[in-house]
């Protein structure tokens, strides 16, 4: 008899149709429903449809550039993305994870690695909400930010503000240190399963957007050379 639980659906934005094929084949053996995408356009196609679980997305592609796809999806959902891409510099890096990117992986790469990083992605968006209150409020200087597990939703001062899935996982990783110092080693670890300093300036990044989008106040602070601290007192 099969299972009645129902698989995580992954979407496979690749126009290289023997990787697309491959990496399918990968997921398909380690229990995950899985649908290709050649181009942009059948892809927007998909996500009209249903949203998937993950996305992993090329960068380039005949009909158009993968960030800004990814830019545009993110708007509208906040859908686990691994770019998957033979652009491996740096500042593609970085502005992959600047648009709210959960992994990046340069060709060529090893699909049993990439099975892992997807494993360990939903097991940690399934899991973010374990062992933690499902809502909390917390104030500094007069004033508050309000924050709904469950529902993925933040307020500061009463108004929501949106943060990419990156972002959520960043701040929540804060807020669960409270007051405490989180080294940017370990927000890699904890946020993004990475150790290296090479992707140390991928944490400032997502610091300085999450700061832009709580507004003036002084949530987080700067612990010069070594890392962060959330200043918020919880009521």
């Amino acid at each position: 008899m099969e299972s009645s639980e129902q698989k995580d659906l992954i979407y496979i934005v690749e126009d290289h149709e023997v990787i697309a094929t491959g990496v399918k084949q990968y997921l398909e053996m380690s229990d995950f429903d899985c649908d290709v995408f050649l181009n942009l356009t059948s892809a927007r196609e998909g996500f009209a449809k249903k949203v998937p679980s993950l996305l992993i997305q090329d960068v380039m592609l005949p009909d158009g550039d993968g960030f800004e796809f990814v830019r545009e999806i993110k708007k509208q959902s906040d859908v686990p993305v691994i770019f998957m891409t033979a652009r491996g510099e740096e500042s593609d890096r970085i502005l992959g994870f600047e648009l709210g990117a959960d992994d990046y992986i340069t060709k060529p790469f090893s699909p049993k690695e990439l099975v892992l990083r997807v494993k360990a992605i939903l097991k940690r968006v399934s899991s973010n909400t374990e062992e933690m209150p499902e809502k909390q409020k917390f104030t500094f200087d007069d004033e508050s930010i309000e924050i709904d597990r469950i529902a993925h939703k933040i307020a500061v001062d009463g108004e929501s503000i949106v943060l990419t899935a990156a972002e959520w996982r960043v701040l929540l990783c804060l807020i669960d240190h409270e007051h405490l110092l989180v080294t940017r080693s370990q927000i890699l670890e904890e946020c993004f399963d990475y150790a290296s300093e090479s992707y140390e300036r991928i944490v400032d990044t997502h610091i300085k957007n999450i700061r832009a989008k709580l507004g003036e106040n002084s949530w987080i602070e700067t612990v010069r050379g070594y890392g962060y601290r959330f200043v918020g007192v919880q009521e």
